[in-house]
């Protein structure tokens, strides 16, 4: 009996919906860009999770009143809601912190210039309504810049698209000017989608062994898993197989509370990979900085990123600078690209990573369009609908939470992500007591990295290795 008791709480714990402290790491996290600290008032979420037997883990009465008041209005949210159309809509602009005096008051009382905000509870109403999984997609919302990358046979050129792939993949993830601030997904928290491209050959077959299973050879494929919540780590991986390129990344987050902004350090690398050309190009991230937190708060890029070619020995440096506080403009960013053992850039590249971004080609004396993201296409990621999704997956994990930010339910949206995080705790002390390991679904630790489990460059090799047989 007690046998069969330890694998229905083992099953439950470890299906997907996790606890604020992961096994393998104890530090907490910090809160902004990445997510919001642990804290209960900050973000939001729940519904149908995997239940935790109540004579173990012991729940106080807070929780089982929290859980009563969601599912009494369960059947509001689902009388003619479309979920799915909620995650589509663009965020509202409308957004002043000086409307909420008294929330802002109260946060700055927590906090010192310099702390690191792991325990302040950030406001419900400053939530962006998706996951930063999610967000993290939004580095291929130009898909067709990313896969052009394997096309080209000059490394020269290749390192240039990595660079104009990279250079605009930030802008896509604002979809306002207002700053908000995306849910902290959960330990186990999934997000997948792909993209239709057009202008490529068309491809039915399916990748069955991909990140996307249902998806097809043709289409550019995307995965994401929180394989962290201390400190909160999201691993993310996209393929195209036809065109044999892959991006895989880990990233976490430490922040601090500067006075009128909150900055953010971005931690960890990406690495696009050519399958056919056995060729890498590693990328580091930007920092963060969440400013004019007292009114209305926007979100600016900081800091020098690394672009590197280990095989062809091609890299540039990628600085993106922040607005002087006398006059200026936002969002610019400037990089220079360099041949192997070259101490001169061939090209160097300025302008708006929100905008207009040009190029300056020192040996042809010329200077061109790099890339305008006011004039190029953003490609609508496709997500399959929250009814089949799998009950870990971000749209279905959070989606009373988005509901109410966008009915302005800032209560119901509170007490939802109240229920979440409780069950992320509740299970957390269950694993704890009986030595139950967090299972990840589709990554695993090398290090201090974080690793797709099937990449597409493994999955060929054994695919020709088999067929050598």
């Amino acid at each position: 009996m007690f046998k069969k008791w330890v694998r229905r709480v083992s099953l439950s714990a470890t299906r997907g919906f996790a606890e604020t402290t992961s096994p393998t790491h104890e530090k907490a996290p910090d809160g902004f860009a990445n997510a919001e600290p642990v804290a209960v008032g900050d973000s939001v979420a729940p519904q149908t999770l995997p239940e935790i037997d109540e004579s173990v883990a012991d729940a106080d009465t807070s929780i089982k009143t929290a859980r009563t008041a969601v599912s009494s209005r369960s059947a509001s949210y689902d009388n003619g809601i479309d979920y799915d159309a909620l995650y589509e809509e663009e965020e509202e602009t409308d957004l002043s912190m000086e409307a909420h005096g008294s929330m802002i008051t109260h946060l700055l009382s927590q906090v010192k210039i310099g702390m690191d905000l792991t325990k302040v509870v950030l406001p419900t109403f400053i939530l962006e309504r998706r996951s930063l999984l999610e967000m993290y997609a939004d580095y291929f919302a130009h898909p067709d810049l990313f896969i052009k990358i394997s096309d080209l046979d000059d490394p020269r050129d290749r390192i240039v698209q990595v660079c104009r792939w990279y250079m605009s993949a930030y802008h896509a993830g604002r979809k306002s000017a207002v700053a908000k601030k995306p849910y902290n997904p959960i330990l186990g928290e999934v997000f997948q989608c792909h993209w239709d491209i057009p202008g490529i050959s068309q491809d039915a077959q399916e990748v069955r062994d991909g990140p996307v299973p249902w998806c097809r050879r043709d289409q550019l494929t995307f995965l994401a898993e929180q394989v962290s919540h201390h400190p909160p780590i999201s691993a993310f991986y996209a393929e195209h197989y036809n065109k044999k390129i892959t991006f895989a990344a880990h990233v976490w987050t430490k922040s601090k509370f500067l006075g009128l902004s909150i900055g953010v350090h971005n931690i960890g690398e990406g690495v696009v990979t050519l399958v056919d050309r056995s060729e890498e190009y590693i990328v580091t991230f930007p920092n963060g900085y969440g400013r004019s937190i007292l009114t209305v708060p926007w979100i600016e890029l900081g800091g020098s990123v690394e672009i590197k070619c280990p095989q062809s020995g091609y890299y540039a440096n990628v600085e993106f600078l922040t607005k002087p506080f006398y006059g200026g403009k936002r969002n610019r960013v400037s990089a220079e690209v360099y041949a192997p053992s070259e101490k001169k850039p061939f090209v160097s590249i300025t302008g708006e990573w929100s905008g207009l971004m040009e190029a300056k080609w020192h040996d042809k004396n010329k200077t061109e369009v790099f890339v305008d993201v006011n004039r190029i296409p953003i490609f609508k990621k496709q997500v399959r609908p929250i009814v089949e999704q799998d009950e870990y997956e971000s749209r279905r994990v959070w989606k009373e939470v988005t509901a109410g930010l966008k009915f302005n339910d800032i209560e119901r949206a509170t007490t939802a992500k109240f229920v979440v995080e409780q069950q992320q705790r509740d299970q957390a002390k269950v694993r704890k007591e009986y030595d139950l390991a967090w299972e990840h679904k589709h990554f695993k630790p090398v290090g201090d990295n974080w690793i797709y489990a099937k990449p597409l460059s493994q999955r060929m090799y054994l695919q020709e290795k088999e067929a050598k047989r």
